[in-house]
């Protein structure tokens, strides 16, 4: 008797388990780690700001020597950003720019729409100050000492432009994931090497092979295109053997299932181990994991199913997260949005279920018509799925669990 089918989150924590950190590192300009996973916590070893700054453009003032409503101060100097200005002396008011370090004594500044230049060079005080006003204090953003960013972060623009602003022009990141990706299937042909009037009858174009580089690439990986493999099981075990060298992970489309012509998984018994073998979710049912061995060492495999959504989605629900674990990254769920279901779902499957969905103007989800698990359309159209639990029908105006494709995509 086959045993039950493992749930999602069961599959996933077991190949989370699997995933440990790649050994080594690297350092890169902090211009060019976009998308990489810093190895090493960032410490900042000076204040931001460093110094007490003028939040706008005015006048610093001493609130202590009493600034009346129309009281008129002698500007006593001028300070811009980049510049020094020396200490205020008592009685005077001081011009400064927005970013400018506020002089020793003022205590607050008076923006320039609450002044008033007079022809003599004197400012009249339009507003009454306030100790504090518009002045950033140093350290307010970042403190000397403080871990400004952790080890196991997924650097975006924001983090790079935050490490900047510490003086970090280079940062140790973990080194990229080596990946061997092919696809299994007779059937498969490649854009440009056949034209659309000259398929022959039963081929299809391989279109995983092209989203799922994209998809490992932006995740930071080295993608060997190792092409694709014939529907024999010495060739697959030939791929496999081949691409386990070098690699630290196998990715597969195809060839997964139970058919006479699916090769892939006893290929990797016969080089290794399958430790994980169908998912229950749909679509994505035929999902694999193993090891593949060579020499005193192994790559981690991982098969996909070759239709096309079940390829995307398995992806983006289990290799993306362990590939990023792989790289020190320990947050790896997608965050999930509750979301207002505008259409009848009316057959509850028993396995959970990621439906095709896109935001409509007025913020419900819309269906894709057409749920099957080789129609590439609904991945294009929609701008997310609905992750729908084993036996739950649903009904206009149900909440849901919207996960964006925006997470995946990253």
């Amino acid at each position: 008797m086959r045993p039950p089918l493992k749930s999602l989150d069961d599959a996933l924590a077991e190949l989370l388990g699997h995933a440990l950190p790649l050994a080594g590192t690297e350092t890169v300009a902090t211009f060019d780690a976009d998308g990489r996973v810093l190895a090493q916590d960032a410490v900042s070893a000076l204040h931001v700001p460093p110094q007490d700054n003028s939040a706008m453009d005015g006048y610093a003032l001493r609130c202590a020597d009493g600034t009346p409503v129309g009281v008129a101060l002698p500007v006593s100097q001028r300070i811009a950003a980049g510049s020094a200005g020396a200490p205020l002396q008592p009685g005077t008011a001081a011009r400064i720019f927005t970013g400018a370090p506020v002089p020793l004594g003022a205590d607050a500044i008076l923006m320039q729409e609450d002044a008033e230049l007079l022809p003599d060079g004197r400012v009249r005080v339009q507003a009454l100050p306030v100790p504090g006003q518009w002045i950033r204090r140093a350290g307010e953003d970042i403190a000397r000492g403080a871990v400004v960013l952790s080890a196991g972060t997924r650097l975006t623009p924001a983090e790079l432009g935050l490490a900047a602003s510490i003086g970090l022009h280079q940062l140790s990141v973990a080194r990229r994931p080596r990946v061997a990706l092919f696809s299994t299937g007779d059937e498969l042909v490649m854009p440009g090497e056949v034209s659309p009037q000259d398929m022959p009858p039963g081929a299809i174009y391989n279109s995983n092979r092209f989203f799922l580089r994209a998809l490992l690439r932006r995740l930071g990986c080295e993608v060997t295109d190792c092409g694709i493999v014939p529907d024999r099981r010495e060739a697959t075990v030939e791929a496999l053997r081949s691409a386990s060298q070098g690699h630290d992970l196998i990715l597969t489309s195809g060839g997964v299932s139970v058919g006479e012509e699916d090769h892939v998984k006893p290929a990797v018994e016969a080089l290794g181990q399958l430790d994980l073998w169908q998912i229950a979710m749909k679509p994505g049912k035929p999902f694999a994991y193993g090891r593949v061995l060579h020499g005193a060492g192994s790559a981690h495999f991982m098969g996909l199913p070759g239709n096309p959504v079940s390829s995307f989605l398995t992806f983006a629900l289990l290799v993306r997260p362990f590939v990023l674990r792989l790289q020190g990254v320990q947050e790896v769920a997608p965050p999930s949005i509750a979301a207002r279901a505008d259409f009848h779902w009316p057959r509850a499957d028993q396995r959970r279920e990621f439906l095709r969905v896109r935001h409509q103007a007025h913020g419900g989800l819309a269906l894709f018509p057409n749920q099957s698990s080789g129609v590439l359309t609904s991945v294009a159209w929609g701008d997310g799925v609905i992750d729908n639990p084993p036996g739950q029908t649903i009904v206009p105006g149900d909440t849901v669990r919207f996960i964006p494709f925006s997470e995946w995509l990253a």
